[in-house]
């Protein structure tokens, strides 16, 4: 029961709803285009969390291998680091969820390619296994991209315009390029997460050699970065409405306003990097609300 303990702490459960919010968000835009699959949502969901959870492992273990995990570190201790797992069980856990990933996504491509097609079938298969590799060497390995400062455009990318246009495209078999707007969004406050993430680690990233976005630019703007990211997604989800307006309920999104400039207003009074632990929680449930709210807002109309 103790080792059963130890892995539900690496698996790190509670980055689950932020990674659920691009599924969420691009499954009821597909319902508001009147094409929605129970099968396709289900999918996209735990393929969504072994992706997450594999991510989580991933980085607990490539952290430990490049020493970013220390007695100096500022977040929660990890499992490998602290010796409640042992590398070589890491490594075997982290194969049965790159297996799972990858069975739960080919039957979510073949559950939403409704037609024939073989081109289609290529490009999902491509951007699956590169979603795999990307959660895996975002630390792991001898170049892991997240040490050379790219993590960010990684999550902007795989958390924000494929999970959300993804995730649509196989409801509907159709894209549309006034989703990139909402898509964004969610990958605009993603990306916040791990820059706060980031700003709470600068210390102990620098003096590991890890040269996160945050590392390289300072403190100071990173803070102002941050506020970029978190008023630019409401702001393009906003435009998105202008141009599909259809009723009142698609503001509903804009609830999540408020937590945001209260979180914003933590973010630059802080000057300790440790107390920035509860507004990476908050940052995180505000995405996940911000997802629901629009989502809600779309079901409404309907």
């Amino acid at each position: 029961m103790e080792k059963l303990k130890f892995w539900i702490e690496a698996f790190r459960l509670r980055t689950l709803p932020l990674a659920l919010s691009s599924a969420i968000l691009g499954s009821f835009l597909a319902y508001a285009n009147g094409q929605f699959n129970p099968l396709v949502f289900g999918l996209a969901i735990s393929t969504t969390i072994f992706l997450q959870v594999l991510s989580n492992l991933a980085n607990d273990f490539g952290d430990s291998q490049h020493g970013t995990d220390n007695t100096n570190r500022l977040g929660p201790m990890r499992t490998v680091q602290s010796g409640k797992i042992s590398k070589k069980e890491m490594k075997r856990m982290i194969a049965v969820f790159v297996l799972f990933s990858f069975i739960s996504g080919g039957l979510l491509i073949f559950s939403g390619i409704k037609t024939p097609n073989a081109g289609m079938m290529i490009l999902f298969f491509v951007l699956g296994i590169a979603s795999i590799i990307a959660a895996i060497k975002y630390t792991v390995g001898k170049n892991p991209y997240g040490y050379s400062g790219f993590g960010d455009i990684f999550v902007f990318v795989f958390f924000g315009l494929l999970g959300v246009c993804g995730t649509y495209f196989l409801h509907t078999n159709k894209f549309e390029m006034l989703l990139l707007l909402p898509a964004a969004s969610i990958g605009f406050l993603s990306a916040g997460v791990l820059n706060l993430n980031n700003m709470r680690d600068i210390e102990n990233d620098a003096a590991s050699g890890k040269r996160t976005l945050v590392v390289r630019i300072g403190s100071q703007n990173a803070k102002i970065y941050h506020a970029s990211l978190i008023v630019l997604s409401p702001v393009f989800s906003l435009i998105y409405v202008i141009k599909t307006w259809q009723s009142v309920y698609q503001l509903m999104f804009l609830l999540s306003v408020v937590p945001l400039g209260f979180h914003l207003y933590e973010v630059f009074k802080n000057h300790v990097p440790d107390k920035l632990n509860n507004q990476l929680k908050v940052l995180a449930l505000t995405t996940f609300f911000f997802s629901v709210t629009y989502s809600l807002g779309v079901f409404l109309i309907k």
